[in-house]
């Protein structure tokens, strides 16, 4: 493992911690300072919004400005979005702080900085150890979200350990948000020259071969990602809050134990894509996951309706770094940045549009709506995937 490959994981490692955090306490903070499911739900969507526009900027312009410079610039903005929402109590500061600090409160970490750390990775192996080194990439990311959702019980220990009220302890933990990033931001500073693109950018940035792949994927994606907007891990939180009760000293352990299946689930997913094919390996994980997703409404109990997000959680991300490796794969090297970037922006911007309704769904309609919905989508999406690539191979499947 090189240098490069070291500080990139790390850094990746302290960014979940926060998202991890954000993912379990985001909604319950923002309700604790008096705001309804509609409105978090809208903060949700604007931090993805900020993120897709920080993803854009990083697929067509991190190659020409330097991947090292890009992600500190990006990186800044996470410090300043995370000390926005620690000192910002009006709704208005708080919307600009999840929009230009990209505010990730959906539990998973699928922003600029994920994209352009996506596409530098591949560079440092080779094809047959691609998947590998994404899947351990995710097994990093992953690990820290599990932690960050274990720091979910710090507004407790802030309420017991200093004595603050409820609203203060939940604004600390933003604070912990913030100081998270700036350790990560840190770490980029020790990059060195070779993540960066080697040679001339070309001005045509993917062939019509791949564009052609690439916009078919992008349909795809979208669909996926349209679903995946109605399932935030802050929204999820805030239904197990609602429907049954709980709190953040089990919310916690919850959500961590789903982000180790998680972690586990991605080495799985690379034996299982040797011998199945990548594109098999993502469908034929994704859907029985969200069958499982769409009986968690009809969960009687607290017990049941954990295990079964659980069990969603130890399959549903194993399709992550096969996608993730699947694009790589059917592009050329120089093209892979703008691969990464249009492909992550298109679930970003599919995702934007979906916390909201999602919120409005539990505040109008009814609380188990947007992972009824969600999952159903999701299961279509898998059956279009499958019947448009199983014939389109990467290199080390051919």
């Amino acid at each position: 493992m090189t240098k490069d490959q070291r500080l990139i994981y790390a850094a990746a490692f302290l960014r979940a911690l926060g998202v991890g955090l954000l993912g379990v306490l985001f909604a319950l903070n923002l309700s604790a300072q008096g705001l309804d499911a509609a409105r978090i739900g809208g903060l949700v969507a604007l931090g993805i919004g900020g993120s897709a526009c920080g993803t854009f900027l990083v697929s067509f312009r991190a190659d020409r400005w330097g991947r090292r410079r890009t992600l500190l610039l990006l990186g800044g903005g996470t410090v300043l979005g995370g000390v926005g929402l620690f000192v910002c109590t009006e709704y208005r500061w708080l919307a600009a702080a999840c929009f230009l600090g990209m505010v990730n409160a959906m539990g998973r970490e699928r922003g600029a900085l994920f994209t352009l750390e996506q596409a530098i990775l591949p560079e440092t192996t080779g094809t047959h150890g691609r998947t590998k080194a994404l899947a351990w990439y995710n097994v990093v990311m992953d690990v820290g979200q599990a932690l960050g959702s274990l720091l979910g019980g710090l507004p407790v220990l802030f309420r017991q350990g200093f004595g603050v009220t409820e609203a203060v302890s939940h604004r600390w933990t933003f604070g912990v948000y913030a100081g998270l990033a700036l350790g990560s931001l840190l770490l980029y500073l020790f990059l060195s020259r070779q993540v960066e693109l080697h040679g001339a950018v070309r001005r045509q940035l993917v062939s019509p071969a791949s564009r052609r792949i690439l916009t078919r994927l992008c349909l795809l994606f979208g669909l996926d990602s349209l679903a995946g907007g109605f399932l935030p891990s802050s929204l999820i939180a805030y239904w197990f809050f609602r429907r049954f009760g709980v709190g953040e000293e089990l919310l916690a352990p919850l959500f961590f134990l789903a982000h180790v299946a998680n972690a586990l689930s991605y080495l799985g997913a690379a034996w299982l894509a040797k011998r199945i094919g990548l594109v098999r390996t993502m469908v034929f994980t994704h859907t029985p996951a969200n069958l499982c997703l769409i009986a968690i409404p009809f969960a009687p109990s607290v017990p049941a309706a954990a295990f079964l997000y659980l069990l969603r959680e130890s399959l549903v991300e194993m399709d992550v770094p096969t996608r993730q490796s699947y694009v790589m794969a059917v592009v050329a090297p120089a093209e892979r940045t703008v691969a990464a970037g249009v492909t992550n922006l298109t679930r970003l911007g599919a995702w934007t549009v979906a916390p909201t309704l999602a919120g409005q769904a539990m505040k109008s309609l009814s609380l188990g709506l947007p992972l009824i919905v969600g999952g159903a989508t999701k299961i279509l999406y898998d059956v279009l995937l499958y019947f448009s690539f199983r014939h389109v191979r990467p290199p080390e499947e051919s």
